[in-house]
């Protein structure tokens, strides 16, 4: 992806350099594609340099920064997080730090938030992940109140419906979701037999497979949502 506001992408400076290379004038080059001389000379010399590699962009972060915070005055800041809670305003003055400085530090190393953190002990909590797409899909299911056509009691008031005993159904909304990827597929269903979530799997397993996700290795279900055997006849084909 370009920067902001660069005037070329890879396409353009690729052209660019096709049209120098073809005769004509740098500058007219240059002037056509609204960009500057020194701009187009850059760019040609970066081709001739490294070839196709040189069109692509490079990281505007810089090699060195001078004025960082040291590290170990970063490892004071974390400390202090994690062992003891206290924010930006608070272990500002004790380090000598100003709290925006302290802030950005503790969003370095994703600190900035508590909620991050395990209370009891300050440990940062990490995300559970598998390691690969497929090793392990999880599986649920939620059960939902139908709502009536037009909207039920809560909207219309108990008066405009008096036999509140009506029952409207459930809905059951089959979720599959790789652990790795994230990738979800869900349904709407009218139950949860086995049958149904049986069925359901193979059909997303055939969407996981779809988007690069062609072997599903483990599934992780409520045990009430499948029935061995249900389950082993669906995840046998699968492996």
């Amino acid at each position: 992806m370009s920067h902001r506001n660069a005037r070329l992408t890879v396409h353009g400076r690729r052209l660019l350099v096709e049209r120098v290379l073809s005769g004509r004038p740098v500058a007219h080059v240059a002037a056509e594609m609204g960009i500057s001389r020194a701009t187009a000379h850059k760019w040609v010399r970066r081709w001739r340099t490294e070839g196709e590699t040189g069109l692509l962009d490079r990281p505007s972060r810089p090699h060195t920064t001078p004025h960082r915070t040291p590290a170990h005055l970063e490892a004071r800041v974390c400390r202090l997080r994690t062992g003891r809670k206290l924010g930006p305003a608070r272990i500002g003055p004790i380090l000598g730090l100003a709290p925006s400085t302290v802030h950005r530090i503790l969003t370095r190393h994703h600190l900035h938030r508590l909620s991050f953190l395990d209370r009891p002990t300050g440990q940062l909590i990490r995300r559970y992940e598998r390691a690969r797409p497929g090793e392990l899909v999880h599986i649920d299911v939620k059960k939902l109140g139908r709502i009536p056509d037009g909207g039920g009691w809560r909207i219309h008031g108990r008066a405009a419906c008096p036999d509140r005993r009506r029952v409207t159904g459930f809905d059951y909304i089959h979720s599959a979701v790789d652990d790795h990827t994230r990738i979800a597929y869900s349904e709407v269903h009218t139950d949860e037999k086995a049958a149904t979530c049986a069925a359901f799997l193979r059909r997303a397993a055939a969407f996981f497979a779809t988007v690069g996700i062609p072997r599903i290795e483990r599934v992780l279900s409520c045990p009430s949502s499948f029935e061995l055997t249900d389950l082993i006849v669906t995840i046998a084909p699968l492996c």
